[in-house]
């Protein structure tokens, strides 16, 4: 599998960012990007999408509870509950796929989102070493995990 280059990268960060600036009319801050080295802890509300096509891999978006629920309250959603907070991070993970198709190209499939409550430990399946990028949004920490490579 080849690598993916820098500008794939960036379109996640932009895609985040974007998402959560028209959203919530609130930009993020991107606080880091790197390579994860073993397990990377995640929040308590987890969206993956799958990738296959000309890229093999996925893509999960973790954050904690307090940050989807202001998501959804600013949205003028009344349903605070879990499941509806699953399927809002699951619609968030679903977004930045289709942002990433728009760009990577319409040999790009994408998955229906796997949504998973609970801490998890996120391990890279695709790269030994998946890309992280953290964001700060409304003092609430997040994260998105991208495990994909260009298909060879």
């Amino acid at each position: 599998m080849a690598m993916l280059q820098e500008n794939d990268l960036k379109l996640f960060v932009d895609s985040i960012r974007n998402y959560l600036k028209v959203t919530t009319r609130q930009e993020p801050e991107i606080t880091s990007a790197f390579l994860g080295t073993g397990d990377i802890e995640g929040f308590e509300f987890n969206g993956t999408i799958s990738f296959s096509g000309s890229h093999n891999g996925n893509i999960i978006v973790s954050m904690p509870d307090k940050l989807v629920r202001e998501i959804l309250l600013l949205q003028h959603e009344t349903d605070l509950g879990d499941s509806n907070l699953l399927d809002a991070v699951g619609e968030i993970a679903n977004t930045l796929a289709g942002n990433a198709r728009k760009a990577l190209g319409s040999e790009l499939h994408i998955s229906v989102p796997v949504k998973r409550q609970g801490i998890h430990r996120i391990k890279g399946q695709v790269r030994k070493h998946p890309y992280v990028i953290t964001l700060r949004w409304n003092h609430y920490e997040a994260m998105v995990c991208v495990d994909m490579d260009r298909a060879a």
